[in-house]
């Protein structure tokens, strides 16, 4: 076996096509568009390269054929956030199913993370933002997976822990019908803002739009930034989240929280527009996108999904959750545009956001890991803390 460095523009579309070999006969697996994979390792699009380093390899047999590809990186906003290590992380896996291989491309990355100063490394991670391409699938494989979420082969999980890897945390999904009741307890706590004439619960209206990413950087970095390891998002990052939604944005799925008029909750979700791509086999060229648009305007797509939810510290337990929630059902369950929704990226170590999707009528669909391996491993093991 060889491991070569994707430097190359042939090396990079091997890279992509890979993948596309290796699952072409899956059923579930949808191709994630070739650009999403070429952005995450060109620095003019992936801003994570002006505080870290990235690399990427191909494993090739004796005849020289792919059988395996890997990507190594160091951020250094989070190399040292919340951990007892310098960590740093892989991702972008693919393998055949032959464990030498598998440790070889293993290998690879922790001796090149080795070289950066790192003691542990986290995988399958993103070289950027945790809401994509962040973790191991590990149930639900018969599920077709969210826009920029990974799926794998079930093999890949004795890979990982047969390496050493464990489980750092677990990502959920949970999933259920638009339609259908809620817990009371949810109304519930609904009352409670109710009594307080200072709240206002709403989607986002057309004219607001403008205003979604001042919402959003307010209500993330009060409820989530340092938080889990989450760094704090800076406007340039909210705009481009925004810029970057723009295109499926469906304001009836845009849920804000105020008191006194600022902001302090949010429940975003999206169409999943995974449903829509899976129809143009990875490429947005005039085909693609004019198979992007004929699904659009048809409304092909049925399903939505969530992407953030938080209530800042000082306004939680006070029925917030509950109120918006019970807001987006009274919206939602009427209009009829879908028909499931799926709530995605939700940490064990979040148990109260775990209880608010259990109330909502969620039930487990998928389950990844989040798998750290120390490279000392006579040093102690932490899982990712809870939060309180």
């Amino acid at each position: 076996m060889k491991i070569v460095e994707v430097i190359t523009a042939a090396h990079a579309r091997e890279f992509i096509e890979f993948a596309v070999r290796l699952y072409k006969d899956h059923p579930v697996w949808i191709r994630p568009l070739d650009a999403d994979i070429d952005n995450v390792f060109d620095p003019e699009k992936n801003k994570t390269f002006r505080h870290g380093a990235c690399i990427r390899w191909l494993l090739q047999d004796d005849a020289g054929q792919t059988i395996g590809r890997v990507a190594a990186f160091v951020n250094e906003k989070i190399v040292h956030k919340g951990n007892d290590q310098p960590t740093g992380g892989m991702g972008f896996f693919e393998c055949i199913e032959d464990r030498a291989a598998a440790f070889a491309l293993l290998d690879q990355c922790k001796t090149w993370l080795q070289a950066k100063g790192m003691e542990a490394m986290d995988g399958p991670i993103n070289f950027g933002s945790r809401d994509r391409w962040w973790g191991l699938l590990i149930e639900g494989f018969d599920h077709e997976p969210n826009y920029q979420c990974n799926y794998n082969f079930p093999y890949y999980q004795h890979f990982f822990e047969a390496y050493g890897f464990q489980v750092y945390f677990y990502q959920l999904t949970f999933a259920r019908g638009v339609q259908g009741p809620l817990s009371p307890r949810l109304d519930e706590k609904a009352a409670l803002c109710r009594r307080d004439p200072n709240y206002d619960f709403r989607y986002l209206k057309k004219q607001e739009l403008g205003k979604l990413a001042e919402y959003l950087l307010t209500v993330y970095n009060k409820a989530w930034a340092n938080r889990s390891e989450n760094p704090e998002l800076t406007m340039a990052q909210a705009k481009l989240l925004v810029q970057q939604m723009k295109p499926i944005l469906d304001p009836k799925l845009l849920y804000f929280g105020f008191y006194k008029g600022e902001p302090v909750s949010f429940f975003l979700s999206l169409p999943e527009i995974n449903q829509i791509f899976k129809y143009v086999d990875g490429k947005m060229n005039w085909l693609g996108k004019l198979k992007f648009v004929w699904h659009t305007l048809l409304k092909t797509n049925k399903k939505a999904f969530g992407i953030l939810f938080g209530v800042v510290p000082e306004h939680q337990g006070k029925g917030v959750d509950g109120a918006m929630i019970t807001y987006a059902r009274d919206v939602l369950q009427p209009d009829g545009r879908y028909t499931q929704y799926e709530m995605n990226w939700i940490g064990d170590f979040n148990p109260k956001m775990i209880l608010v999707v259990e109330q909502v009528g969620g039930e487990v669909s998928k389950r990844h890991a989040t798998y750290r391996k120390l490279f000392d491993e006579t040093k102690p093991f932490r899982r990712a803390p809870i939060l309180k």
